[in-house]
């Protein structure tokens, strides 16, 4: 049953075609509040899916806190839709490592030139292989930098709630160690995902629980590139810009 459901993956989980990223850009505008934001198309995250301990190389797979786990690493659209995924990673391994070494990243498959994905700070802040925008590291240094952050925050927030949803879809298998090798552990996730995906297309939503919106801690934080930053520092600069120039300014006599 898990190879049938397997076989729907490149039809269900795929990147949504050029005529389709302007309406998810604007879908992340929305979430954003900011109009600043309006070159987002995906929000990245990783999520550690709790597995019994697999015996051979245990520890690889005990992570930062405290439990034996595989990694699964996704985007999603503005919807909830994942449009990536990548999993069987061991749980002891980095959320950066773990995109360093996806197809996603090697390849540089998305997004496309000019747009960019929204992570946590457990990713480094680029622009290449993939523009990945993360925030501004805590304390913050000005308004600018909270403002930004804070819709930042709320653009990268529908991935948690992805994976909140399919967690309380599927309480069985997420709300306990999974009792199987971590080889079939894997196929278990990426079906998940995939019945994810068939649901939302067909109309059938729900809200996630409370205990399945945790999110998982990013851990150490991860260098940023400086072309990721001077991408962040521009995305900020306009998100603190004036949209109107206020009545004084506007009277003047202008040469």
């Amino acid at each position: 049953m898990s190879d049938k459901v397997l076989s729907l993956k490149n039809r269900t989980i795929k990147f949504p075609s050029l005529v389709d990223i302007p309406n998810i850009a604007a879908g992340f505008q929305c979430l954003s509040g900011s109009p600043a934001l309006q070159n987002v198309v995906g929000s990245i995250d990783g999520c550690h899916i709790r597995i019994k301990s697999p015996g051979a190389h245990a520890q690889c797979y005990f992570n930062r806190k405290l439990f034996y786990s595989i990694q699964l690493q996704a985007v999603c659209d503005h919807q909830g839709l994942f449009i990536d995924i990548f999993t069987g990673y061991p749980g002891s391994v980095h959320d950066a490592r773990v995109l360093r070494n996806s197809p996603l990243y090697v390849q540089g498959l998305y997004p496309p030139e000019g747009y960019c994905i929204v992570g946590d700070g457990g990713y480094p802040c680029m622009s290449r292989p993939i523009a990945l925008v993360t925030p501004y590291r805590e304390p913050v240094a000005n308004m600018m930098v909270a403002r930004f952050n804070r819709h930042h925050a709320k653009a990268r927030s529908v991935i948690e709630r992805a994976f909140g949803i399919m967690k309380t879809r599927w309480r069985a298998i997420f709300f306990k160690a999974l009792e199987v090798k971590p080889a079939f552990a894997t196929k278990v996730i990426a079906c998940c995902t995939i019945l994810h995906n068939v649901c939302l297309q067909n109309g059938d939503s729900m809200e996630p629980s409370e205990d399945a919106l945790g999110s998982d801690d990013t851990g150490q934080m991860q260098p940023d590139l400086q072309c990721g930053e001077q991408i962040r520092n521009r995305l900020a600069a306009a998100l603190s810009a004036p949209t109107h120039l206020p009545p004084a300014l506007q009277e003047y006599d202008y040469i």
